[in-house]
């Protein structure tokens, strides 16, 4: 099976790594200095068990270099997809499977949108990886999954056979019975954490444990809970209880994308985590105030990283 990384950040680059070196037909694509350096040294990624290191690496940044994949694993930001499902286009032909790996709820629809439904699944990971250098990923934490299925939750055999690659590779990962279902858990998760820890600027380890926050963490995880409802996602009734037990039992420095990616004045998915609660929250008649306030408040600092606002000096 040939399978392409779109998108070699930190779940991407985990994930890819693993592939490699389980010994699978794995091609990067990468850009700017990431791809340099995976080209000169190839790709090193960190983890609590020790570095793993491709090399040598299989990348580029020209999708019609790599040519026909199997499956592509989309590692961009949601911001991003539409974009990298244009560009991927040479990549795909007729029987080649995308999945995306990214934390909204959107992901699948916009793939379809550009590549037809009969190439897009429904996807998601959990990961605390990132780039920490050019042609360097760390990954913490022990918490390392991906889940993936057709959008009619049908059995085929085409995911049947990636899970075989992903379990050879010694990755966590699961067909879940109804991938919706999964993606909308993950989602009420890590825009709950996401975004408290972004407007909080503080890691798990202190937002839990502080009764203020936590409370926020609740809250957010809530209003998430009865917007999902009110899409017909079947949500478990306690799911989000659940989900805290959950972060308690995360890495107390742990953090997520958002939280990163604000604190260092970079773009970030906001739009697509806590703006697309408010978004989706109005359009299906549920009130999400606290998810109001944290995209409003962050709102300015991700409007000043991607050059639309300029803040007065």
């Amino acid at each position: 099976m040939r399978i392409a990384i779109f998108g070699t950040g930190g779940a991407g680059g985990r994930f890819g790594a693993f592939l490699a070196r389980s010994g699978k037909d794995i091609t990067f694509i990468a850009r700017g200095e990431h791809l340099n350096a995976i080209r000169a040294d190839g790709l090193h990624l960190e983890t609590p068990e020790g570095e793993i290191h491709v090399y040598p690496a299989q990348v580029t940044d020209d999708p019609a270099e790599a040519g026909v994949m199997d499956t592509v694993i989309l590692g961009v930001k949601t911001w991003q997809v539409k974009e990298a499902a244009t560009a991927m286009q040479p990549m795909i032909g007729p029987e080649t499977i995308v999945v995306p790996l990214q934390n909204g709820v959107e992901a699948s629809a916009e793939l379809a949108e550009v590549l037809g439904e009969e190439h897009a699944l429904g996807g998601l990971c959990g990961t605390i990886s990132w780039i920490v250098a050019p042609g360097r990923i760390r990954s913490i934490g022990g918490l390392h999954f991906i889940r993936f299925g057709e959008l009619n939750n049908q059995e085929s055999d085409r995911t049947k056979r990636l899970l075989e690659v992903l379990n050879q590779a010694e990755i966590q990962a699961e067909i879940p019975p109804d991938i919706q279902t999964a993606i909308w858990e993950k989602f009420l998760f890590v825009v709950s954490f996401g975004g408290v820890g972004a407007v909080a600027r503080a890691p798990i380890g202190v937002m839990r444990t502080l009764p203020e926050t936590r409370t926020m963490l609740e809250r957010c995880m809530r209003e998430i809970f009865e917007v999902s409802r009110a899409r017909e996602v079947g949500l478990d009734a306690d799911y989000h209880e659940r989900a805290l037990v959950i972060l308690d039992g995360l890495a107390p420095a742990s953090t997520t994308s958002l939280h990163r990616d604000i604190a260092a004045g970079k773009p970030s998915e906001l739009e697509a985590w806590n703006g697309a609660v408010v978004r989706i929250g109005r359009q299906v008649g549920v009130p999400t105030p606290l998810h109001e306030f944290i995209y409003h408040s962050l709102l300015p600092l991700e409007k000043q990283a991607r050059g639309q606002l300029t803040f007065p000096t």
